[in-house]
């Protein structure tokens, strides 16, 4: 498949067809690297720890957490 080169301000853009996209299962994001005079697209993977702390509410979570103790048994252990 042959598709042109569009200028875009200082640089230069192609349009990927979303067949293409999606055959290669490419999102938003890509890595990208020459290798050879070739240009490589890569898919980023998601990051392992995305969207952990998207629903984390304080003011509901905080009765999930256990009562810290006010207790001075350990103070011996913790002296510097």
């Amino acid at each position: 498949m042959r598709t042109p080169i569009r200028k875009i301000g200082n640089s230069r853009g192609i349009l990927i067809p979303a067949a293409l996209l999606a055959a290669c299962d490419i999102g938003d994001t890509v890595d990208m690297r020459v290798e050879q005079q070739r240009i490589i697209l890569e898919p980023v993977a998601p990051e392992k720890r995305q969207g952990w702390f998207d629903h984390y509410n304080p003011a509901k979570d905080k009765d999930m957490l256990p009562e810290l103790s006010d207790s001075t048994g350990d103070q011996d252990e913790w002296a510097w």
